[in-house]
């Protein structure tokens, strides 16, 4: 049975700091991630789809959250086929073709950054999450087995946003892909009946790992700017819906994230909260910590590769 580590997709959203979620005098990044480690177990750190980070970064990250606490890392864009702006890149490698030996060289930066996190025990996974282009086929499937090799020995979940991977005629197949990249299947809640519409029933792919994300069901999901496709206040009754579905997951895993993306101001940690006390009142045998849990004393994080 999954311990469920509910959370956010970040916490230095620009919406989120003005809306007085966080505490007077909490102005710094150390004391706004500490805070928020009290608040929750888990978060998503998504700056590292934007930029590559450095090892000082998230050695600063996990000395300032408890042991358990965990990170969910975005992969950076570049290593997930979104277009990648020449700046994002490191100077000596902007000038270098979009080609494979890039992603390679752009991997092993962004591995070596990451390596505190997992040595720490503080990383959750790598997200994958490939964009709405990227849609299924031998080509795509190479693609994703592609970064997951680079990735062999890490935690790696993958994320689709062209719905055409989870149509019920493609499902299985995705499945199986999946499981036998030991990739975890990242389930989504989005609005119904668009053409951009994600699926929620995703299946669980890994026996160790199950990651859900809230994105909202604003109307304008897959157009507009991200105020426009993210901006929803969760309702208790849309998320009780959801009770089942988490408990299934729970059920073949053993831990469970569930990420909210929802904004704008502190509309995602009103819907993480909520959905924690649902949790706690409706399904009470399960394990839903509302900050970080000490690991045991032999849990040793894997040792990262490639």
């Amino acid at each position: 049975m999954a311990e469920i580590l509910i959370g956010t997709c970040g916490w230095t959203d620009p919406e989120l700091l003005r809306s007085g979620w966080y505490p007077p005098g909490h102005r710094d990044a150390e004391k706004r991630l500490r805070h928020y480690a009290t608040r929750f177990p888990v978060v998503e750190a998504d700056s590292p789809y934007y930029a590559l980070p450095t090892p000082r970064t998230t050695t600063l990250w996990a000395d300032r959250t408890p042991p358990g606490f965990r990170f969910d890392v975005k992969a950076f864009s570049l290593l997930t086929g979104h277009r990648t702006r020449p700046a994002a890149l490191p100077a000596d490698l902007r000038g270098h073709p979009r080609d494979e030996a890039l992603r390679t060289e752009v991997w092993t930066r962004y591995a070596e950054a990451l390596t505190p996190l997992l040595r720490s025990g503080r990383l959750g996974t790598l997200l994958f999450q490939f964009p709405p282009s990227l849609a299924p086929g031998p080509d795509a499937e190479a693609f994703v087995r592609t970064a997951r090799e680079r990735a062999r020995g890490w935690p790696f979940a993958v994320e689709f946003r062209d719905p055409a991977w989870w149509h019920p005629a493609r499902a299985p197949r995705t499945t199986a892909f999946l499981k036998d990249l030991d990739a975890t299947a990242v389930a989504v809640d989005t609005v119904q009946g668009l053409p951009t519409s994600m699926p929620a029933d995703t299946p669980a792919t890994s026996a160790r790992l199950a990651v859900v994300r809230f994105h909202g069901r604003s109307p304008h999901w897959g157009t507009g700017t991200k105020e426009d496709r993210f901006r929803h206040a969760y309702t208790e009754r849309e998320l009780l819906a959801w009770l089942p579905r988490v408990q299934a997951l729970a059920e073949v895993t053993d831990e469970l994230h569930i990420l909210f993306n929802n904004c704008c101001g502190d509309a995602a940690p009103t819907a993480a909260r909520t959905l924690q006390d649902l949790l706690r009142t409706r399904l009470p045998h399960q394990r839903t910590p509302t900050t970080a849990r000490r690991p045991p004393a032999d849990e040793a994080p894997r040792p990262p590769s490639g």
